[in-house]
């Protein structure tokens, strides 16, 4: 039981360095391409390379219904809209800022909970708070110099935090490699739409070709490989646990950024990472104590 913990951590860690590094491919991506056209080429991929996996995970019927189609159509809207966020505001932002910044979905989770009747705990108020000094020191130090990008990186975790309320509502009733394939679809189709109107000019299949290495990481393996290794992980990590290892992402963007594209922090702008990692990790921390209880009980 043991091995298979430690196994899944591995895993775990594995993914959140992918989506890391994913950053620095989406930041690369736009020297030929726009956002909107680099999502449709990414989420188009990242769509495709799941298909395989249908033949492996077939779907039961109750877990396949009509409102398969529905609810992807609603999960890929919004997913479009954090992508696109995103997206954009690396046009403006460091990869290592919107990896901490794009982090706070975490936080924002439990908080955009508060609407549909979630109760939240001290310790997510506690993380909040944290996360907000940190944000402060990371980019709205000076005021007068606000980075537009990550205000729309923080506009972007919104949209992400919304999507995981909305899955975990959705996820329990449909078959979830069905809704994920569906969700990427609608999201690339919605981002090729946006892009043939206002990035015609470079939204062409030479530039995509141009692009072919970034387009393949963040859609080949930041979205197929990374997912299927998430749901391998999960069947023995509880989701605290593996939320506040994925949360190390946001560490794997800010070294993926200096290594690979020679970003910089300044001394409070680290602080501020620390800051807004250490909130994370302490709005999770209380599920994950109660999760090891339980398994402490039953063991």
């Amino acid at each position: 039981m043991h091995s298979k913990k430690i196994q899944s951590d591995l895993i775990l860690l594995l993914v959140a360095a992918i989506w890391g590094f994913a950053f620095v491919a989406q930041r690369l991506g736009m020297e030929s391409l726009g956002p909107f056209g680099f999502n449709a080429f990414r989420f188009m991929l990242g769509a495709l390379s799941l298909l395989p996996l249908l033949l492996l995970f077939k779907a039961s019927p109750e877990h396949c219904n009509k409102s398969l189609l529905k609810s992807g159509v609603i999960a890929g809207s919004v997913l479009f809209a954090g992508a696109s966020l995103q997206q954009a505001g690396l046009l403006y932002t460091t990869a290592g800022n919107a990896g901490f910044i794009t982090g706070l979905y975490i936080i924002l989770v439990p908080i955009l909970g508060l609407a549909v009747g979630q109760r939240t705990i001290i310790n997510t108020w506690i993380g909040g708070l944290l996360a907000v000094l940190g944000l402060y020191l990371l980019s709205f130090q000076d005021l007068g110099a606000v980075n537009f990008g990550d205000i729309l990186e923080l506009l972007g975790a919104a949209c992400w935090a919304a999507h995981v309320l909305l899955i975990g509502k959705l996820a329990p009733k449909l078959d979830n490699l069905r809704l994920a394939i569906t969700q990427f679809a609608v999201c690339a189709m919605l981002s090729g739409i946006v892009a043939l109107f206002i990035e015609a000019d470079s939204f062409n299949l030479e530039n995509a070709v141009s692009s072919w290495a970034p387009i393949a990481y963040a859609g080949l393996i930041s979205v197929g490989i990374a997912y299927t290794l998430q749901i391998v992980a999960q069947k023995h990590a509880p989701p605290a646990h593996a939320a506040i290892i994925m949360s190390l992402e946001a560490v794997a963007a800010a070294l993926g950024g200096w290594w690979m594209l020679n970003e910089q922090f300044s001394t409070a702008g680290l602080i501020g990472c620390g800051l807004m990692l250490l909130g994370m990790l302490i709005s999770q921390l209380p599920a994950l104590i109660k999760r090891e209880k339980q398994i402490a009980q039953v063991e």
